[in-house]
């Protein structure tokens, strides 16, 4: 086994996801996942602290990098422009032509209800680091920082699964639809309807 592997993490990672679909989350360790991977447990924990972690390597910088597309977005955006604009960025950048991916990966995480917490604390942090970087870069006020983080961060897993159910449209498609659905549900109904 390789002591050095400048691709392990990605390695391991394609082995649990192959060993997850296989034999399901709970009936696969971590030392199965190194041996697959043709490296040593103690290289997959050089990596992730357990095999849940595992699922999220390429999540692990989508909080930062929100927050810095966010922070360098223009000045003259809205805040939920801004929160829009990074989330664009990541859709192009970071998911789009991975749906085939995504979907494993959604089906191994919904089979687990550990798995979905972990999820979801994942969306919980995109949205601190979102209103951070509004806050600190743009001076929004802070409960409206936080409130536009949640609700994009909301729309964008919304518009995630949507996509992935769907054929055809592109993700920042999808985003775009799903801001806009999201935006006549909030609307004040008016006078003459």
């Amino acid at each position: 086994m390789s002591r050095w592997a400048p691709d392990a993490a990605l390695r391991l990672e394609r082995a649990a996801v192959d060993l997850f679909t296989e034999q399901g989350y709970a009936g696969t360790s971590v030392p199965q996942i190194a041996t697959r991977a043709g490296l040593t447990t103690r290289t997959f924990f050089r990596h992730f602290p357990d095999k849940r972690d595992v699922l999220f390597l390429r999540e692990r910088e989508l909080p930062a990098d929100v927050a810095a597309l966010v922070a360098g977005a223009p000045a003259f955006l809205s805040p939920l422009g801004l929160v829009m604009h990074g989330l664009e960025a990541v859709a192009t950048g970071l998911f789009e032509g991975r749906r085939e991916d995504l979907l494993i990966r959604r089906a191994i995480i919904e089979s687990d209800q550990g798995l979905r917490e972990r999820g979801l604390l994942k969306n919980v942090l995109l949205g601190d680091v979102i209103g951070e970087a509004l806050e600190r870069r743009h001076g929004v006020d802070g409960d409206e920082a936080r409130m536009v983080a949640r609700y994009a961060v909301t729309v964008f897993e919304l518009a995630l699964t949507d996509w992935l159910t769907s054929e055809g449209a592109s993700l920042v498609d999808v985003l775009h639809s799903t801001a806009y659905r999201m935006v006549r549900l909030v609307r004040p109904a008016r006078q003459d309807e």
